[in-house]
């Protein structure tokens, strides 16, 4: 009988995760490979084509492109609400119980900016090889209008990447995944690879450079057991990423643009 319940109780976890996964980033790594695929086998190698991470919704008319834009945050943020409920209804402090929370706001932030200094400098690199290689698409990371919400949106836009890729991808999923009795490297394997293929839409150098990204962010996160830090760093990395295209694209040579 216990036996059971315990079986029980992890077809229910499982079946969670995987709804969870299925709302989230889950169905995003699906879109990926088909967006990927379509990249394939149109004319031209990849790096000829362009993957805009933040583009208008309503060129031309920017008070209702701020609506779409602010919509499109905020719903993304409803499964990270969801992993709070569920965390809730298991007994713990919802998103505290995965580090999340405003305990310690100035270590979290110095950590998390030393991991984006150190990740943001060799993705960087990595980009610019992969690219030229010919196995990456040239990102866009804001193709925005030039109005007055641009760089608030683009900062929120990097917020919201942040929390909902850490809390589910990293936290959320290896406390589930330690709960079903994965074993850590498994976890670190799951999680990463899941963390690369919904930037496969960027090419084989997106999904590398996340996976390996994920595993770095696993491993700090088994290290320090909080997630804060971890959503710094994404944070900063990605307002870094958006800001600086936005100031610096059309202006210096080594940063590509598209044809």
């Amino acid at each position: 009988m216990v036996e059971q319940l315990r079986q029980d109780g992890r077809g229910v976890l499982r079946a969670e995760t995987l709804l969870v996964l299925a709302l989230s980033l889950g169905a995003s790594g699906v879109s990926s490979l088909i967006s990927f695929v379509g990249s394939l086998i149109k004319p031209g190698g990849l790096k000829d084509q362009a993957a805009t991470l933040n583009g208008s919704y309503a060129p031309g008319r920017p008070w209702l492109d701020l609506a779409w834009q602010l919509f499109g945050i905020t719903t993304a943020l409803v499964p990270v609400l969801l992993v709070a409920h569920l965390l809730t209804r298991e007994g713990v402090p919802g998103l505290r119980a995965l580090g999340l929370d405003r305990t310690r706001p100035g270590r979290d932030l110095g950590r998390g900016a030393l991991v984006a200094a150190g990740i943001g400098s060799a993705g960087l690199a990595f980009y610019l090889v992969a690219r030229a290689s010919g196995a990456n698409l040239t990102v866009v990371p804001e193709a925005l209008p030039d109005v007055w919400w641009k760089f608030p949106v683009l900062i929120l836009s990097a917020v919201q990447n942040s929390v909902v890729e850490e809390v589910i991808v990293l936290a959320y999923l290896l406390r589930r995944l330690d709960q079903l009795g994965w074993s850590p490297a498994a976890a670190l394997l799951a999680s990463s690879l899941l963390r690369g293929s919904y930037h496969l839409y960027q090419g084989i150098g997106g999904f590398i450079g996340n996976a390996v990204m994920g595993a770095v962010f696993v491993l700090l996160y088994r290290r320090w057991g909080r997630v804060g830090p971890l959503v710094a760093a994404h944070a900063l990395l990605d307002i870094v990423a958006f800001g600086g295209y936005a100031l610096l694209a059309g202006k210096v040579g080594w940063l590509p643009t598209p044809s």
